[in-house]
């Protein structure tokens, strides 16, 4: 019987895996010959060009005509608020209204004590200047509570496409880095998959009764004088299979 020798052909699989932080999994994948597979991260950072404003309206009154009333007169003097700082009262966006009873349960038998109206509003400022005195004269209206104030990019899509690009760079260069030892050129992407989250800040509203317990009567600046708001940052994790060369 006539031999036959046979000769296997040589590839070379480089794979490089760098995990995020907070234990992310890279997607399971069949890496082709002559491939190199890189997991990187990438970050954008920018100041914020919004601040985003959030109250509630929420009167209670024996009856349902005057809980409406009472809340329309607060709206009244909100509006009136807004146009003393030069702002459109359009601006401001209503994000849900209801009515509904309120109700004594530590009886038995449940008593009716009256009505409560809800509105929350949102309120988005270009000029961080208003800020202060805004949340200020709001909280002085007997009716408005839970205030909260973030800072915010509107343009968010924008940013998350930056730190993807950023993360796209540190992918590629260091598939170039691990080719060249290898003796070898980073070709085309082959695949790509991308994870991008946003910075996460808790906001805790400030309800009436907090704000009249430190700030009633008093003629101190206003908690955020001076202050710069916190940028906002994006974050994107990008798996990237290059061919070799």
């Amino acid at each position: 019987m006539k031999a036959h020798r046979m000769q296997a052909g040589a590839f070379v699989v480089l794979v490089i895996a760098t995990t995020l932080a907070l234990g992310q999994q890279a997607p399971s994948i069949n890496a082709a010959p002559n491939t190199v597979y890189v997991g990187a991260e990438g970050r954008f950072e920018a100041a914020p060009d919004t601040a985003q404003l959030q109250f509630n309206i929420s009167p209670q009154e024996a009856t349902a005509k005057e809980a409406y009333d009472h809340a329309s007169r607060a709206a009244d003097q909100i509006r009136h608020i807004l146009r003393a700082n030069g702002i459109d009262p359009k601006s401001a966006e209503i994000g849900y209204f209801a009515i509904s009873p309120v109700y004594d349960w530590r009886q038995s038998k449940r008593k009716l004590l009256g009505y409560r109206v809800t509105s929350a509003v949102t309120l988005k400022l270009k000029d961080f200047d208003k800020v202060a005195p805004l949340v200020q004269q709001i909280a002085d209206i007997d009716v408005t509570e839970n205030q909260s104030l973030n800072y915010i990019l509107e343009n968010m899509e924008a940013a998350k496409a930056q730190a993807v690009e950023n993360a796209y760079r540190h992918a590629h260069s260091e598939a170039e880095a691990l080719a060249k030892a290898g003796g070898r050129a980073v070709g085309e992407l082959s695949y790509g998959s991308v994870d991008v989250s946003e910075q996460s800040r808790p906001i805790v509203p400030m309800s009436r009764a907090m704000y009249a317990g430190v700030a009633a009567e008093s003629t101190a600046p206003p908690p955020t004088a001076e202050f710069t708001p916190q940028h906002v940052v994006v974050t994107a994790h990008v798996n990237a299979l290059f061919t070799l060369k």
